[in-house]
């Protein structure tokens, strides 16, 4: 995957905020394949601050991978806060992390419904040893990939949100 300028800017400044704070983030996608861990992992030296990705399309690997539960899926669906809360919590639980980001949604150019249309997202943060996530739904324009470069863009803003408080 070819970085735009932009976008290897952010990435550097999650890296460097990762490294100022100690912190090592794992990632948990279920929309973007992995494009989160992807675009981290183009910078050298990310073995500093990068432990590992969970690609978690299908509701057994959210399930098993991720200790997400059967009943919030039938509940909820795998585009719901419920859904990317117990992601994110289950992606740190799983890992040497010491913070974790998580995204499910539908980036087309099927699949939407009337009240989860495509490029609805949502997205979850959590932080080791806080009690509270921030968790946030998106509606992204555009094609599959403009809604997956744009999940993945808000995914590395949302981390250096939470290192910046």
């Amino acid at each position: 995957m070819e970085i735009s300028s932009d976008l290897d800017s952010l990435v550097s400044e999650v890296a460097s905020a990762l490294k100022q704070n100690n912190k090592m983030v794992v990632t948990a996608e279920s929309c973007t394949g992995g494009m989160i861990a992807e675009v981290l992992t183009c910078l050298p030296g990310s073995t500093a601050w990068f432990d590992r990705a969970y690609i978690t399309y299908s509701y057994e690997s959210k399930i098993e991978m991720l200790g997400v539960h059967q009943t919030t899926l039938q509940r909820n669906g795998a585009v719901s806060r419920a859904c990317v809360e117990e992601m994110v919590i289950g992606a740190l639980q799983s890992s040497h992390a010491s913070m974790s980001v998580a995204c499910s949604g539908i980036a087309g150019p099927s699949g939407g419904t009337e009240d989860k249309p495509v490029g609805t997202v949502w997205m979850s943060w959590a932080l080791q040893g806080h009690s509270n996530l921030v968790s946030k739904c998106y509606h992204f324009d555009g094609d599959r990939d403009a809604v997956r470069q744009q999940c993945t863009i808000e995914a590395l803003k949302g981390i250096l949100a939470i290192l910046n408080d």
